[in-house]
């Protein structure tokens, strides 16, 4: 079973690749605006995806089945009708570009948008999502018997579902209530070409004349619409995807001779060539699990085809504790370069102090003091020389010469500041909060003098101004 995969290309990114491997496209809807497929990596049943098929008419491939019956009868029909049990449905219109011809022996290839959930052509009303969802697959062994739904679709509108990988759910044997997404892909990173039907059908309308009525030759209003569906065909898994589920996605390699065989809409009959094109991938596929979300449908992210364990994952809980330590790491190598720096500004700061108070000593010894600064404590004891100025050499009488005075430097006793007991005592005495026997009242001393000039009773002012 196939029931939900990636495509997140718009339809010209998708052109080019096939064009690059040598898969021509006639045609391909718009990127943007009314009728663009749709682009998700969480592509679910009902959305319009990417299909590519030979250019072929509503029908399918090969002449319309009433145009054989009147060939057999020998007479012609100039608009052939649909196809029988549906001739009201089915134009005779080539769906290709307006204006353009082409030779109808060369065929045309052209990507289309359609909706995922094949509607069968003689469908009379719109059928509700149930219904839808039990055609989004097709097997392969229903279509190797004749007879049933599938009849007129494997002959005549086959075609290829584009997409960049697909997704299935693994149910883990000691809890089968659990389901793991797994994501599937190309190893080698192509697109994958899913084998698929196509169908074309118009719903009934009111019986009212109306501009959608059908015209005298029993063909289809043109303001009628078309609803295009394809369904996926399925077959058994390899070996590589046994462990995931039962049934896998026919897969086709882009440019292969396969390929062509499939779309060629010279064979409009199937045949034992066609069904033998049915079977499992052999080429290398990528297979990792992800993300639950992708079980949500109606979510969308690029990381739903990120494997859980990469890296590049930023919802994995293991690169989420990754990360912390290689942040909390990286702060702790920050740190030590702090530190370190830190430690070589102190040391130069050091350097500087050092060398800054050797030059200020300096400068002190060089400098002539007078004997105002004390001496050195190196130098302590050392009595001054004699000075040899005439003046103060000449000898006293009784040739005596006087030894000189030593000058003692004492600090002033107001430089510093008096620290003895009455004063911290005196700083440290509370007032009380009722009475203070060392300062007089306010009240009081104002009642021994007489008032300042400035301080008058406001009555007074008022008063002398009358």
């Amino acid at each position: 079973m196939c029931g939900r995969y990636a495509l997140a290309l718009r339809p010209s990114q998708v052109r080019a690749m096939l064009q690059d491997e040598n898969m021509p496209v006639y045609d391909a809807p718009d990127d943007d605006g009314q009728g663009a497929p749709r682009q998700s990596y969480n592509f679910a049943p009902g959305y319009h995806g990417i299909v590519y098929r030979a250019d072929v008419p509503d029908w399918g491939a090969g002449p319309a089945r009433d145009a054989l019956v009147a060939a057999e009868r020998g007479t012609t029909d100039k608009n052939p009708k649909g196809s029988a049990g549906n001739k009201t449905k089915h134009t005779n219109t080539d769906v290709t570009k307006k204006g353009d011809q082409h030779d109808d022996t060369t065929p045309h290839y052209i990507l289309q948008s359609m909706k995922w959930g094949l509607i069968p052509f003689w469908t009379k009303r719109n059928p509700d999502y149930g219904a839808v969802m039990k055609t989004i697959n097709c097997r392969d062994d229903s279509l190797s018997t004749t007879g049933g739904m599938w009849s007129t679709m494997k002959a005549r509108k086959r075609c290829f579902v584009v997409a960049q990988g697909f997704y299935e759910w693994l149910k883990p044997h000691n809890n089968p209530k659990e389901k793991i997404p797994h994501y599937i892909k190309r190893k080698d990173g192509k697109l994958m070409l899913l084998a698929g039907l196509w169908d074309c059908v118009v719903y009934d309308q009111p019986q009212q004349s109306s501009p959608n009525a059908e015209n005298e030759d029993g063909e289809a209003g043109e303001e009628e619409e078309k609803n295009y569906t394809y369904t996926i065909i399925t077959t058994d898994s390899n070996k590589q995807l046994k462990f995931l589920h039962d049934r896998m996605p026919v897969i086709f390699d882009p440019g292969s001779e396969e390929v062509r065989l499939w779309l060629d809409p010279n064979k409009y009959e199937w045949s034992p060539e066609l069904q033998s094109l049915l079977k499992p991938w052999t080429g290398e596929l990528e297979v990792y699990p992800v993300s639950k979300e992708v079980g949500k449908v109606g979510n969308n992210s690029p990381s739903f085809i990120i494997p859980v364990a990469s890296k590049e994952n930023k919802q994995n809980i293991a690169n989420f504790f990754a990360a912390g330590a290689k942040a909390k790491a990286k702060k702790e190598e920050n740190k030590d370069v702090e530190v370190k720096t830190e430690v070589k500004d102190d040391e130069g700061q050091d350097e500087k102090s050092e060398t800054k108070m050797e030059s200020v000593h300096e400068l002190q010894e060089s400098v002539d003091d007078g004997g105002m600064f004390s001496p050195s404590p190196t130098k302590k004891g050392i009595k001054r020389e004699r000075d040899a100025s005439p003046g103060l050499d000449s000898p006293q009488k009784g040739g005596v010469t006087p030894t000189p005075k030593k000058i003692k430097m004492e600090a002033s006793p107001s430089a510093t500041p008096s620290l003895s007991p009455q004063g911290i005592s005196r700083q440290r005495q509370t007032i009380s909060a009722t009475k203070n026997p060392q300062r007089a009242s306010p009240a009081k001393k104002k009642a021994k003098g007489a008032p300042p000039p400035g301080s008058q009773k406001i009555t007074k002012f008022f008063g002398n101004s009358v």
